[in-house]
């Protein structure tokens, strides 16, 4: 899965969401990503429910294609 294909799909899952996913630098594996997810959605949200909302967005593709994610999550303010 490429990183643009992870940016689409947190997209279309996460109310007026962006994301920007990029390769995990030092690693040389296709599967290692670094993602950065801006939406008011995650207002009042705990950090772990934030990153959970992310994971359910990916689905299947955390265990499968998606070894590693290190995940940023933030509102717009």
């Amino acid at each position: 899965m490429t990183p643009e294909e992870v940016e689409e799909r947190i997209e279309a899952a996460i109310e007026d969401c962006e994301a920007t996913v990029e390769r995990a630098r030092g690693e040389h594996d296709d599967d290692h990503l670094r993602a950065t997810v801006v939406s008011p959605a995650f207002e009042g949200e705990s950090l772990l429910d934030q990153h959970d909302m992310v994971y359910d967005a990916l689905g299947e593709a955390m265990t499968t294609e998606i070894h590693a994610l290190e995940l940023t999550t933030r509102t717009p303010e």
